[in-house]
């Protein structure tokens, strides 16, 4: 595999002894809040998404564990996650119609992470 470069992902060790939410026996509430944004419904047909801001998520298997648990709610076609290592990452879901953010707190929980109401 020579002449393959590496493409640097960003990622960096966590100083807390115990790496990030998902992989961590130890810590599984983190930080999180929601945008506030509301969200937006568009013509008939189309997809309506909504924001999240999750704090904490450090890797792949972070961004893997919040997308299949809010992929699983009802109604839900796409779950985005734009990753920033050890800062706030933001979820975009996008669905038919609007998702409860209950449910949408309830899946980030299960996956080991925690939403918090717009201040």
């Amino acid at each position: 595999m020579t002449g393959q470069g590496f493409q640097d992902l960003g990622l960096q060790a966590t100083s807390t002894g115990g790496g990030c939410a998902c992989c961590s026996p130890t810590s599984h509430a983190t930080a999180a809040t929601d945008t506030g944004a509301p969200a937006q419904q568009t013509a008939a047909g189309e997809t309506v998404s909504a924001q999240f801001l999750v704090e904490g998520m450090t890797c792949a298997h972070c961004v893997r564990s919040v997308t299949e648990e809010v992929s699983a709610i009802d109604g839900v076609s796409d779950v985005a996650v734009d990753l920033h290592a050890g800062g706030v990452s933001t979820v975009t879901v996008s669905s038919a119609a609007p998702v409860d953010a209950e449910r949408v707190r309830a899946a980030v929980e299960e996956a080991g992470y925690s939403l918090a109401s717009a201040s």
